[in-house]
């Protein structure tokens, strides 16, 4: 094998590999070898299939297999000769197969990783951060998890007039120029106000309403709404409500507490838990804050070229957990058109310099 290896930019490189064909073809040939020797063909018996009709009915499909294996392994080789340390996935280029040639030849273009002389931390400083977990604290947790668990009451729901924080069951259908669109109408659909689920003025217009209500009103999608199809357009809807139910919180009580996984009940027991789950929480917090700061000061006094391929491999791999994100909250995307690549490069560039400094620490620290 020989391999020539050109600088092309900064970080990018093109390795161009040369291989026998013999050594290909003898791969070729002891394949079909162990496959005739096992080989099951009509009107032979198995292992005494002729050696031309094994080549005839494998060899298309065995040669391509073998030239696959034959440049991964061979430009794994020529990487590690070069002491190269790739970067995302290089772009392989065979060699148009020329008359008489004796080698296998193609050229792979890819990125390294930058050479990285770790900063002085000498003149920076980073803020320790400190928190007392105190009843307030508490307090406010309890509350979230209060919420978290609350009911809702239909006693009385023929006369109650909806109003923030109700549970609404309504049923409605949109138009736009007096054609129904999808996702416009719903049958018996359950929506908290204020929750947010719905748009800021579809909700404004079901306050006030009692069960057994009906109403129409128009609504101007957003421009930048997800939904491409009625983005910036005017919608009419006619809605009636089935349902309103007044939200119920759970009392902080022996019951309150079981359901925190306090068998007996005790409220102080519950409240001292509460309090170490915060303050291992918080702890947490705090350590990664102060990380943070670490690696910021690191990174302003470490100038880091990180590799195109990496941060774009970063870019897409943000936008898939936005995308998993925004599922998870009810807001359906129909592609990733709608998150461009851009909004996420500043932190793709970010992750991409802070993985690249840290791995630089780790080799200076175990030199």
């Amino acid at each position: 094998m020989q391999a020539n290896l050109e600088t092309l930019s900064g970080l990018e490189r093109r390795l161009s590999v040369a291989v026998p064909l013999s050594e290909i073809e003898t791969e070729v040939q002891s394949r079909l070898k162990h496959i005739g020797r096992t080989a099951k063909m009509p009107g032979f018996r198995p292992g005494k299939v002729p050696f031309k009709v094994v080549q005839q009915q494998y060899g298309a499909q065995v040669r391509q297999e073998v030239m696959g294996a034959t440049l991964e392994k061979s430009f794994g080789d020529a990487v590690r000769e070069q002491n190269l340390r790739v970067a995302g996935y290089p772009k392989f280029d065979p060699a148009p197969p020329a008359e008489g040639a004796s080698d296998f030849r193609y050229s792979a273009t890819f990125e390294v990783y930058p050479e990285i002389t770790v900063g002085d931390l000498a003149e920076k400083s980073v803020d320790r951060v400190e928190m007392v977990v105190g009843d307030t604290e508490v307090d406010k947790t309890l509350e979230i998890m209060r919420k978290q668990r609350i009911t809702f009451d239909t006693a009385g729901s023929a006369e109650r007039a909806a109003q923030t924080g109700d549970r609404l069951q309504i049923s409605y259908k949109g138009t736009i120029d007096g054609v129904p669109f999808e996702g416009g109408t719903a049958e018996n659909q359950y929506a908290v106000l204020g929750e947010g689920r719905l748009l800021a003025d579809f909700e404004a217009n079901l306050a006030g309403m009692k069960a057994g209500e009906s109403k129409s009103f128009d609504i101007k999608f957003p421009d930048d709404y997800h939904g491409k199809d009625v983005a910036g357009k005017t919608a009419r809807f006619d809605v009636s409500v089935s349902e309103v139910a007044a939200p119920k919180l759970p009392e902080i009580d022996a019951e309150f507490a079981k359901s925190l996984g306090v068998a007996d009940g005790d409220v102080s027991k519950m409240r001292s838990e509460v309090k170490a789950n915060l303050e291992r929480e918080v702890k947490q917090r705090l350590k990664a804050k102060t990380k943070d700061q670490v690696m910021q000061a690191l990174l302003e006094v470490t100038p880091v070229d990180p590799p195109k391929a990496l941060i774009e491999m970063e870019i897409q791999s943000l936008k898939q957990q936005a995308l998993q994100n925004m599922a998870a909250r009810g807001i359906p995307v129909k592609d990733d058109s709608a998150l461009p690549d851009a909004v996420f490069e500043a932190q793709a560039q970010r992750r991409v310099r802070e993985l690249e400094t840290q791995q630089r620490k780790l080799i200076h620290r175990h030199r």
